[in-house]
């Protein structure tokens, strides 16, 4: 099963619906064992979700470098970033910019060639693993905030199953997606396996990998 731009809004969905509820003044602490704040950790997403449809949406997207558009850091230790959210918006503005970022995530990889191919550190990649990369990021992001301010965020297996086939090809066998799909990120344990200390996903289609080894 490919993923796909419904699995971008599915689980941005999920994050919005788990995080609509908390406080506007709940934000400002620091995500899990982030050196960025819950606040910030959702810009980033959101910053992700949008960087990966800039990065996808020409018809003609650089294959050895980033879109250039620009960043800058708010803080010393905080994430660089494209997007900001205005923070006397709230939870309600911070949630409706990471659903609007991941709509045009959704929209340009439903819109892009699947064969286009694009620029990410992690490998080259099309559409489709722009997708994942946007979903993966959603969640596991999710996961950091979600448990720092105290809520239940609990992704489909089905969901995590498709972005551990495209971008974690290689991850030992276990029998929850949820919990091999932290485990790959650096975030949870699985038996018989040492915790990762540092990671990275492959975002290189399938017949790319066949190709080179």
């Amino acid at each position: 099963m490919t993923v796909t731009p419904a699995d971008v809004t599915t689980a941005v969905a999920l994050l919005r619906t788990t995080l609509r509820d908390v406080p506007d003044d709940a934000w400002d602490v620091p995500a899990g064992t982030l050196t960025w704040t819950c606040w910030e950790t959702i810009e980033h997403t959101a910053d992700d979700l949008f960087a990966y449809a800039l990065q996808i949406a020409p018809s003609d997207p650089p294959q050895d470098t980033h879109m250039p558009a620009g960043w800058k850091y708010l803080r010393e230790g905080g994430p660089a970033l494209t997007i900001f959210v205005e923070r006397d918006s709230g939870t309600l503005g911070l949630l409706r910019v990471l659903e609007g970022c991941g709509a045009m995530l959704a929209g340009v990889v439903a819109a892009a060639p699947a064969d286009r191919l694009s620029h990410h550190g992690y490998g080259i990649s099309d559409p489709e693993g722009f997708a994942a990369m946007g979903v993966v990021e959603t969640l596991v992001h999710g996961f950091d905030v979600a448990g720092t301010l105290g809520v239940t965020f609990q992704p489909p297996a089905d969901l995590c199953q498709r972005v551990i086939d495209r971008l974690f090809p290689d991850l030992p066998e276990h029998p929850d997606p949820w919990e091999r799909l932290l485990w790959a990120t650096g975030r949870g344990m699985l038996p018989g396996h040492p915790k990762r200390d540092s990671w990275r996903w492959d975002g290189r289609p399938a017949a790319m990998r066949l190709s080179v080894g």
